[in-house]
């Protein structure tokens, strides 16, 4: 990604883990040449969360690194009780870095008599004790505005955008957004890789399930890549690989930044058209998801641990996506 590799020595900043990514907390402390924080993170036996810092963290630029991936409610948990242990201990600053922010998708109500979780998990995080925020593709951008602190929103499309350079030719490739509000981001890769934009207009009868109605653009005989922020069920994701492969696509590939992929989406992806899914490890890939033979795992750590670099020299982040364009 055109990051430097050499290892790099940040005084008074920590990068502590909790338990949803420990794999990426790692990856990351390498990245930056820094020894991770050793904490307890457990559960006494009725499940209650308890955390214990090892390390004297006094005046320090503390980093707690915690997607809130499944099971969700406990990692936010653990990051809350992990946040306030570090407050107690006096940590000068304590920014949480949040690779998969898992209550994205309740960002309004779609009815009446229905929370707004994300703004609920934000004013938790604030409330525990978070002085800024660091996250990994937003499923909605207004979510910046829920938070009372500093939010830094990175972007997965150079990372994606780089993969696919190194293992598509351009000349015959078409993105392809998956629904109406995915277009913005089906546009801008586009627009960086300089392939054309299709679209996929479906209606989704309720949750989970969802019709694919028609496709708007030219997908014939061309190299389709779906780009996507989230991929849960995947039934969405299959829908649109089959009707694109109807309509005459030579292939069909996805990339997506955070790989859910909860109840039998592993079973449709590989029993679909597509040619490979392609996710970050902004969740930790359960050993089942490796063993599919069309999932593949970008690694997301370079990147974040950049973010976190320039955070903690106070220099601009978002001049980290200038520098890998």
């Amino acid at each position: 990604m055109g990051f430097t590799t050499k290892a790099i020595w940040l005084k008074n900043m920590k990068i502590l883990s909790c338990n949803s990514n420990l794999p990426l907390a790692e990856a990351i402390s390498n990245y930056l040449g820094i020894k991770m924080t050793e904490a307890v993170v457990k559960r006494f036996a009725d499940n209650e969360v308890f955390v214990e810092i090892k390390d004297n963290v006094r005046g320090e630029d503390v980093f707690v690194i915690q997607s809130t991936s499944h099971p969700a409610n406990d990692h936010i948990m653990e990051l809350l009780v992990c946040t306030d242990a570090l407050r107690r201990a006096s940590a000068r600053r304590i920014t949480a870095v949040i690779p998969y922010f898992g209550y994205a998708r309740q960002d309004r109500k779609p009815g009446p008599r229905t929370p707004i979780s994300a703004k609920l998990v934000a004013n938790l995080i604030t409330v525990a004790g978070a002085n800024r925020v660091l996250t990994l593709d937003l499923h909605a951008g207004q979510i910046q505005g829920f938070f009372d602190i500093p939010l830094d929103n990175l972007y997965g499309a150079p990372v994606l955008a780089k993969d696919i350079k190194a293992n598509y030719s351009l000349e015959n490739l078409t993105i392809v957004s998956p629904d109406v509000g995915g277009v913005v981001r089906a546009r801008a890769m586009a627009k960086r890789l300089g392939a054309d934009l299709a679209i996929v207009d479906k209606r989704r009868e309720r949750a989970g399930h969802s019709e694919v109605m028609n496709i708007i653009g030219e997908v014939e005989n061309k190299d389709c890549i779906i780009v996507d922020d989230i991929v849960d069920s995947a039934g969405t994701l299959c829908n649109a690989a089959e009707a694109i492969v109807k309509q005459g696509a030579k292939s069909v590939s996805a990339y997506v930044t955070h790989g859910v992929l909860s109840g039998k989406a592993l079973e449709r992806v590989s029993g679909s058209v597509l040619k490979e899914l392609v996710v970050t490890d902004s969740i930790n890939a359960r050993d089942e998801i490796k063993k599919i033979k069309n999932i593949r795992v970008l690694p997301i750590a370079p990147l974040m641990a950049e973010a976190v670099k320039r955070i903690s020299e106070e220099t601009s982040v978002s001049s980290l996506f200038e520098d890998v364009a």
